[in-house]
């Protein structure tokens, strides 16, 4: 990776810390640091269990322990045990925790004023401008992809959501049991491998491969969750899916698609999928194509 650019995004970090005030012990003017605070932002009016709070900030077991507790000394929250799952912790706001809440909201409201105000009305524009790009982008960037078994409860949510949707799109509805089998076995190795894409530790994408000795390997099961369309997923999974093909040795992807899916059929050409003639007898396929891959990166 490029210095200069290594080196801009360390400055930026330093310019947006200092300019919100995340360093300060008391963010906000308040009794806790910033960590704190984002934690109350992220539980639910009917409570948000431990875990999930930890993936989706992406914080440490032990330090969010200490975070709950110093709330929980405050009184601005309850921790207690799931009724139905004892190994479960829901964190839930009291009263207290209500109310500060409402408080953080009107004094974050008035640090983004205070960011804004100096500027005119040009630079405001500009200003929010890039820093929606840049939320968009840190986002995407965020996204983590892995090998995963397709029968976990992530992958089966993936698959469940795949086949809903082609349900809704497709013309006359969808079965997976008419189309080209890619059950579970065939997508694990060696015969296969199937990828998951989260966001936050939530399930958001997948895509599969089915390998075929020396003949080409099938790119199956593509679906990019709604909310996460516009950060590049697809793109990315198609991306991740050539490249574990490459280095097991393929050096040509086929994929079939409906009509229907205008969106994929639209990002399969512009990353050099070219259009083929069928070859095979899938029902719901109205377009084949085929890419041949020549670096990991290609």
């Amino acid at each position: 990776m490029e210095r200069d650019l290594i080196g801009a995004v360390r400055q930026f970090n330093r310019t947006v810390t200092h300019r919100i005030g995340a360093l300060d012990e008391q963010y906000l003017a308040r009794s806790r640091p910033l960590g704190a605070s984002r934690v109350l932002w992220e539980i639910a009016d009917t409570g948000t269990d431990a875990r999930t709070l930890r993936s989706r900030l992406e914080l440490d077991s032990g330090y969010l322990s200490r975070l709950l507790r110093k709330l929980e000394a405050e009184e601005l929250i309850t921790v207690t045990q799931d009724p139905f799952d004892q190994r479960v912790r829901v964190v839930r706001l009291t009263p207290a925790g209500r109310a500060e809440r409402a408080v953080l909201d009107d004094l974050s409201d008035e640090l983004a004023s205070s960011i804004l105000e100096p500027l005119d009305d040009e630079r405001r524009a500009a200003l929010v401008a890039a820093m929606r790009t840049v939320d968009r982008l840190l986002t995407a960037s965020s996204v983590v992809v892995d090998v995963e078994d397709p029968t976990t409860a992530d992958a089966l949510f993936c698959l469940r959501s795949y086949f809903a949707e082609l349900g809704n799109r497709f013309d006359a509805g969808f079965d997976p049991d008419r189309g080209i089998s890619a059950t579970a076995d065939e997508l694990v190795e060696p015969a296969g491998l199937f990828l998951v894409a989260r966001l936050r530790g939530e399930p958001i994408g997948c895509g599969a491969l089915k390998f075929h000795d020396d003949a080409p390997a099938e790119l199956k099961r593509m679906w990019v969750s709604a909310t996460a369309r516009g950060l590049g997923v697809g793109r990315r999974m198609l991306r991740e899916l050539e490249q574990e093909a490459f280095f097991r040795g393929v050096t040509t992807v086929h994929l079939e698609t409906n009509r229907n899916l205008t969106e994929a059929i639209a990002l399969y050409r512009s990353a050099g999928y070219r259009e083929v003639a069928a070859f095979n007898d899938e029902p719901y396929a109205h377009h084949w194509f085929e890419k041949h891959l020549s670096t990991p990166n290609h």
